[in-house]
């Protein structure tokens, strides 16, 4: 956790003292269209996919230079993933690094790594405490309309470093069922340019 609040001071920092013409910072929210990774259970290694579902992120956001950026993001999201055996809720705080570049007037292209720490797990009521690693790492790329202090982008993210989460039963024995914590969604969001 001292890692990640220094991240974000350090991001935070780099966002105000390197402005530049064209630099701004401001807020973000949306939806997202998820899932997390696979469910597997004990008996028989037996997998199941999950379904996809909605769920929703707010934030702030830096962005430094022009025509080429950097945008630091500081986001809570919330995600839920669905299988037949229940539905899989995760709480986390991303942020992502993004470098983009305008490609044709308010259009304009982006990527970069996304840091991401696990706040909270739950599967069907059941609060999971054994993550294997709380603090992770994705991929963000996507697109992005800009008007004057109006914005809405659309990007697709990957969790990329494995994660599972595994199940205790009420009296702490692991169950040996596992869900794969790295999430795949797009993510829509809707910008205000201070």
């Amino acid at each position: 956790m001292k890692k990640l609040i220094l991240l974000v001071a350090l991001t935070t920092t780099c966002t105000f003292t390197f402005a530049q013409a064209g630099s701004s910072f401001g807020i973000k929210g949306g939806l997202n269209y998820n899932a997390n990774g696979d469910y597997f259970e004990s008996i028989g290694e037996t997998v199941e996919d999950p379904s996809r579902n909605i769920g929703y992120h707010i934030g702030l956001f830096g962005k430094i230079g022009n025509s080429l950026y950097f945008r630091p993001e500081l986001v809570y999201t919330s995600t839920k993933s669905e299988y037949d055996s229940g539905d899989f809720d995760m709480q986390k705080i991303d942020v992502p690094l993004l470098v983009g570049v305008k490609i044709l007037g308010p259009l304009s292209v982006f990527g970069g790594p996304s840091l991401q720490y696990i706040l909270d797990t739950e599967f069907d009521g059941v609060t999971i405490e054994n993550v294997e690693n709380e603090f992770t790492v994705g991929l963000n790329f996507g697109a992005s309309v800009s008007f004057e202090k109006f914005g809405i982008d659309l990007r697709y993210e990957r969790g990329l470093s494995e994660n599972e989460a595994s199940f205790l039963d009420n009296n702490g024995i692991d169950l040996n069922d596992r869900i794969d914590t790295r999430p795949d969604q797009l993510i829509l969001s809707l910008s205000l340019t201070f």
